[in-house]
């Protein structure tokens, strides 16, 4: 799995014009499911992404994590994440999982934050649609992880 978190002060996302998916402070996630992903990716990614110390403690540091300031996610589905531009100048998505895959495996991964961090701190695009997102980009502060470089 490839992911792209923004820290934000506030995200939204739309789909043909409506708002399906809004959050305060917390984080905005882009997620790009591989055709190799597991059970075991989408494991470690959400609790890395849990527990990733980047936001300001009372003393300006970074060193609180989304559950410590009761952070929300906003989930948005991004195959795109997945593409190589190894040869050419067309990205190829070889790589991406199959639309009824990832879509299985983004459902299970907004399904574990719930459990982890409430129902209502979870917000999400719609799998598959053309999306229009927002955020106000805290810091700004942007991470990338991938699962497949975890040690």
């Amino acid at each position: 799995m490839k992911a792209f978190i923004q820290r934000c002060s506030e995200s939204s996302v739309k789909v043909e014009d409506e708002i399906v998916g809004e959050i305060g402070r917390g984080i905005c996630l882009l997620l790009g499911i591989g055709k190799d992903d597991d059970e075991s990716d989408l494991e470690w990614l959400v609790q890395k992404i849990i527990k990733l110390r980047i936001f300001d403690n009372d003393e300006g540091l970074i060193d609180l994590s989304l559950q410590d300031i009761s952070g929300e996610i906003l989930v948005i589905s991004q195959f795109t994440l997945q593409a190589r531009l190894k040869k050419g100048t067309r990205p190829s998505f070889t790589d991406a999982a199959a639309p009824a895959e990832a879509e299985a495996m983004y459902e299970k991964c907004i399904e574990r934050f719930k459990e982890i961090l409430g129902e209502e701190k979870i917000q999400s695009g719609k799998f598959g649609a053309h999306m229009a997102v927002s955020l106000v980009n805290d810091g700004p502060f942007s991470l990338w992880i991938d699962t497949k470089n975890r040690v």
